[in-house]
């Protein structure tokens, strides 16, 4: 079925609408000059005149004949998007009732405030025509359709849109949009019945900070408007003539440089956005206190640009909302630093010394760092609940490891920090044995021997399916620098990635598990799915593992992520494609990484913590299928290498628990704790 057959209600209106501009001539005249136009208009006054059939002659109609166009063309997108997604009966009752709802709605919280507000009083006044009521319901009511990210996406661009028009501007047009959007938000999963999309988590790190910058760009926007073209909202004049030209190009380069830090994950960028935010709130709340004692002292005195200042704290004030919710995404230092300053040196020094195949993942910009080995290496950890969670193995000179351990724990006790090194390997056990220090698995890392490698035999047989299967679908295997890839390319892995984390029930983890921004990174390696209509099937970012020298010696696997609906053996496809590829290319082995707390078998000291960590696997496994991937990854008959952690003392095992959980789960809230302990 062609789309346009899909869409009977969306060209029915829209051919209605067309006939009637046509016949009244409201096309080429101002259906509001008529003297028939308080006959088919609804709002307060049509009401209070006793035309109740208003809301259902107004919506054929717009005011003037250059509002026809926007009409349309916003009638066509929301309605027709929501027709598809939710079909066309549902379409029409969320059309017809939101209309009548949000028409009626305005109407009544007009008439409610008209003798207390000279807004409500002059908007009560007011009569309105056009059906963007009803389709701003429709279209509401179908985001509940939409997977991660779009959902959130647009749901934030309507409420974003309606609130801000109803401050700043405040028509009866924006009441009825605000009204439509507020009272079918709620509504929309159970309007969207079995078309709504379940399980959709919280948003990723990414999605926050897009969130964040988007806000400091509405603020410019926002400010450019008032001081273009002044409006009168609910709580006043909105627009000022003291603010200068100057003052409007300062406001607005000072967002976009801020908003520059948010994208990124910048603290320092959150926190002056929060400060700013907190500021304008209070000034504006001892403001009202102040005024308030004037009004009880009979001393008030005119007072210029109240309600610009209220309406933009009232934005502010949500502003701030989202910016608290989201804060555990804006974790990167301005300037990442390792111990002889920046990221640039940490790779410096893995390159120069080598590492396990985590090793890598210490470069990422949200570790911290202590330096070891006179300046010549450093440990990488995590700072949760009083404990750094060191990543791996730490980054030294071989000659220098056996002490790495013992001077890892002197920074720690320095820095009033209880010390554990978590996935590390038998090298740093060893070390930390000799120390006095105990140890636990809790992972088994995953490698496949490259060196004549071939697929053959029936152990191989889910491998060579997957390759013969993607020829015959006409699927190929790219292996590139994402950050060299056309727009459209990345934007798709995006789309990928962003669908992955949302549909989880928890929010996006941590730690040793790195997205997109990640595989961006030059030195990572990025294989591809793609098919002969260029669509991205899969993706899957190999990071490095150095020998030392500058040589790399393996790769190891981080981003793996599938489209929903897609070629189903993408994954198989991928990771048997990368090893002929790796392999051709030299490398020794690939890393299948270890999949956090999951673990065949367990070694070393077991009693408290290993109860612990298999809880916590146990009840992250329907959300994130640890267990279960590290299953998948025997298909590819690798080697095991038991990953540890490694900690000083028993007493400290509770808080080393909670760091880790923390660590994983940087993003989790309380309304998140009944997931983890269901069961």
């Amino acid at each position: 079925m062609t789309p346009l057959r899909r869409l009977p209600f969306t060209l029915a209106f829209l051919a209605a609408l067309l006939v009637t501009a046509v016949a009244t001539g409201s096309l080429w005249s101002p259906v509001e000059d008529r003297a028939w136009f308080p006959d088919i208009a609804f709002g307060l006054p049509a009401f209070e005149a006793g035309h109740w059939w208003t809301p259902l002659t107004g919506p054929f109609f717009a005011l003037t004949p250059l509002y026809y166009l926007p009409v349309f063309l916003s009638f066509a997108l929301f309605t027709g998007f929501a027709e598809l997604r939710l079909g066309t009966r549902r379409t029409i009752g969320t059309f017809v009732t939101g209309h009548l709802v949000a028409v009626l709605g305005a109407a009544g919280v007009l008439l409610a405030l008209r003798d207390v507000s000279s807004w409500a009083a002059a908007v009560a006044t007011v009569r309105d025509v056009g059906p963007s009521a009803g389709a701003f319901a429709a279209i509401t009511a179908a985001t509940a359709t939409l997977r991660a990210p779009w959902r959130l996406r647009l749901r934030i661009l309507l409420v974003g849109y309606a609130g801000i028009a109803l401050l700043y501007s405040g028509t009866l047009a924006d009441v009825e949009h605000f009204l439509a959007v507020a009272i079918t938000l709620p509504l929309s999963p159970r309007i969207a019945g079995p078309n709504r999309v379940r399980n959709t988590g919280q948003p990723s790190r990414r999605e926050w900070r897009l969130l964040a910058a988007s806000g400091l760009l509405v603020v410019a926007a926002v400010r450019i408007v008032t001081w273009f073209f002044p409006t009168t909202g609910p709580l006043g004049p909105t627009g000022t003539d003291d603010s200068s030209a100057v003052e409007v190009v300062v406001v607005i380069v000072l967002a976009l440089l801020v908003m520059r830090g948010l994208s990124h994950g910048r603290r320092v960028a959150w926190w002056a956005v929060v400060v700013i935010a907190g500021l304008d709130i209070l000034l504006t709340a001892l403001a009202g206190v102040a005024l308030l004692v004037a009004t009880v002292l009979d001393a008030v005195e005119a007072v210029d640009d109240v309600p610009l200042v209220v309406t933009d704290s009232v934005f502010w004030l949500g502003y701030l909302v989202l910016l608290v919710a989201g804060r555990h995404a804006f974790r990167v230092p301005w300037r990442p630093r390792t111990a002889d300053g920046d990221r640039q040196h940490a790779i410096e020094l893995v390159q120069r010394n080598g590492g396990g195949t985590l090793s890598w993942m210490t470069t990422w910009p949200e570790n911290r760092y202590f330096p070891i080995a006179h300046d010549a290496g450093y440990v990488a950890y995590r700072k949760h609940a009083g404990v750094a969670v060191a990543l791996g193995d730490p980054i030294c000179p071989r000659s220098d490891g056996d002490g790495a351990v013992a001077e890892f724990a002197e920074n720690c006790d320095r820095a009033g920090l209880v010390p554990c090194l978590f996935s590390a390997t038998e090298p740093s056990v060893r070390g930390a044995e000799r120390l006095g220090w105990r140890y636990l698995q809790v992972a088994e890392d995953t490698l496949i021997d490259l060196p004549g490698l071939e697929f053959k035999g029936k152990q191989w047989q889910p491998a060579r399916s997957a390759l013969n299967r993607a020829v015959k679908e006409g699927i190929t295997f790219r292996l590139v620098h994402l950050a060299d890839e056309p727009r459209a390319v990345l934007q798709q892995v995006r789309a990928i990635s962003e669908e992955w984390v949302g549909d989880k029930g928890l929010p996006e983890m941590g730690f040793t598990l790195g997205g997109v921004d990640e595989a961006l990174d030059r030195h990572v390696r990025v294989g591809l799915a793609v098919d002969d209509d260029g669509r991205v099937h899969g993706v899957t970012s190999w990071i490095p593992v150095y020998a030392g020298d500058g040589e790399i010696e393996g790769w190891t696997l981080d981003v793996m992520r599938r489209r929903s609906d897609g070629f189903k053996h993408v994954v198989e496809f991928l990771i048997a494609s990368a090893c002929q590829a790796f392999r051709d290319e030299g490398a020794r082995y690939l890393s299948l990484s270890g999949a956090p707390l999951a673990r065949a078998g367990t070694e070393g000291d077991t009693r408290i913590l290993d109860a612990l960590l298999d809880k916590l696997g146990a009840a992250l496994e329907p959300y994130y299928g640890f267990r279960s991937l590290h299953a998948f990854k025997a298909k590819f008959r690798p080697r095991y290498a038991p990953m540890y952690l490694i900690y000083r003392d028993e007493a400290d095992l509770p808080r080393i628990g909670v760091a880790i959980a923390r660590a994983y789960l940087p993003d989790a809230g309380l309304r998140d704790i009944p997931k983890l302990v269901r069961s």
